[in-house]
């Protein structure tokens, strides 16, 4: 593809990892980044977090500056949005008019909020997934204090513990009977319902929404169809995402839950890709087609593609893995535990050190860490490996998890020494 041209829709951090890696891997054709917010391509775990608490200013959240880009000829196109994929000429229509050919189309498009329907038109009720979202709420929590957050996923829970740690009053209302119930074990959800109980927020769960109750269109807080009402002059809602397909789905291209792709994350036309948020795809992780929010699939999938497009073409199989920073605790997650039927701790939950060892069907399915990132990096590196651990084994604090990743991994070549000394010393630090 020396002459060709690679268009990227979405300036996200799966989009900016193509069009970095594609000049890494020797790429030299033209490389359209396209994204419709005007910053440049920026971090977003941080505005959850430490851009709220006003550690992290927005100077510091772009992946690189500007230089990079021109430095590689890597042609932004940032504030623009496109409309429509012509899968028969190859070109992309942006709002602006504008149309650009490829000779390769990634789709990177991302996910955005799923709204909460009771909340439209309320000022006062507030998401954050981007830039702009993130510099707003920032902006109202100073004069905030009942707040009311609707969901208690990753992004809830991470927010409530920077609205309680700000100061504000916080409850958190769920749907489901426990926090993060799709993503993690019971035993993480318990251990961290207490955590946020104790940081002082209030906990409703099995709590649908029935309304949110405004005053000369300000919200004043939120009715449940119980019948409760929540007072709060500020309402965060994070209730998860909706794949961004659609312009895929207009081009004629198959969609489930994501753009579905193989395990080379092409569509059924093989002049485009998707990756991210927005692709669906085989993994040996998981059943059927699985669709993962993560940074680190977004950047392991971008990489795959470039090197497929200079020649290189791998099936993707990077092992999923997942982090949230909530107050002074580190959940690191590996592997897909949802499907887990059975789970054994390692080490004391009282200690606010421990690991959740996850099984499906008497397999290692996944861990769950909690300030514990040696048990993490020794579940990526055995997960990795292909390799097995005992329930018994897990269990036991005083057994070796660097011999056994050493004696048991079926590929030993994917364990460097260096990486199991890191195991090892991660292991003692945590």
């Amino acid at each position: 593809m020396t002459d060709a041209s690679v268009v990227i829709l979405g300036a996200g951090q799966g989009g900016f990892q193509v069009a970095t890696s594609l000049r890494d891997n020797g790429f030299d054709g033209r490389i359209f980044l396209i994204g419709n917010e005007p910053a440049l391509p920026y971090e977003r775990p941080p505005l959850t977090k430490g851009f709220l608490l006003g550690h992290k200013k927005k100077v510091d959240l772009p992946l690189r500056p500007q230089m990079h880009y021109e430095s590689r000829r890597i042609e932004l196109l940032l504030g623009e949005e496109a409309v429509a994929i012509d899968r028969h000429t190859r070109s992309v229509t942006l709002r602006s008019g504008a149309k650009i050919g490829y000779s390769h189309l990634v789709l990177a498009t991302g996910a955005r909020n799923r709204l909460l329907e009771a909340a439209c038109g309320i000022d006062g009720v507030a998401y954050i997934r981007t830039l702009q979202e993130a510099e707003s709420l920032r902006q109202r929590l100073d004069s905030a204090q009942q707040t009311v957050i609707v969901g208690a996923g990753f992004i809830g829970l991470e927010l409530a513990a920077v609205l309680r740690k700000l100061g504000k009053s916080v409850r958190v209302l769920e749907t489901m009977p426990r926090l993060m119930g799709r993503a993690v074990s019971s035993s993480v959800s318990d251990f961290f319902a207490a955590a946020h109980r104790d940081w002082g927020s209030e906990l409703a769960f099995e709590t649908a929404v029935a309304g949110i109750e405004a005053n000369a269109g300000a919200v004043r807080g939120v009715r449940s169809c119980d019948g409760r009402f929540y007072p709060a002059d500020l309402v965060l809602v994070g209730i998860g995402v909706v794949a961004n397909a659609e312009l895929a789905a207009q081009a004629g291209l198959p969609v489930q839950n994501g753009i579905v792709v193989d395990e080379y994350l092409r569509t059924p036309d093989a002049s485009i890709s998707a990756i991210g948020d927005c692709a669906a795809f085989p993994s040996r992780y998981g059943a059927g087609l699985v669709r993962l929010e993560s940074v680190q699939n977004a950047v392991d999938q971008a990489r795959c593609v470039a090197a497929r497009l200079v020649g290189r073409a791998t099936a993707y199989a990077d092992v999923p893995w997942f982090w949230s920073d909530q107050g002074d605790l580190k959940l690191q997650m590996v592997g897909l535990t949802s499907g887990a039927d059975q789970t054994v701790i390692r080490g004391d939950p009282r200690e606010r050190k421990f690991s959740v060892f996850c099984y499906q069907n008497g397999k290692i399915a996944g861990i769950e860490s909690v300030n514990k990132p040696g048990d993490h990096m020794f579940g990526r590196k055995l997960l990795a490996s292909g390799a097995d651990i005992a329930p018994s084994e897990a269990s036991d604090s005083a057994f070796d998890l660097k011999a056994h990743l050493l004696r048991h991994s079926a590929s030993p070549e994917k364990v460097p020494a260096a990486q199991v000394a890191q195991i090892a010393m991660t292991q003692r630090a945590g």
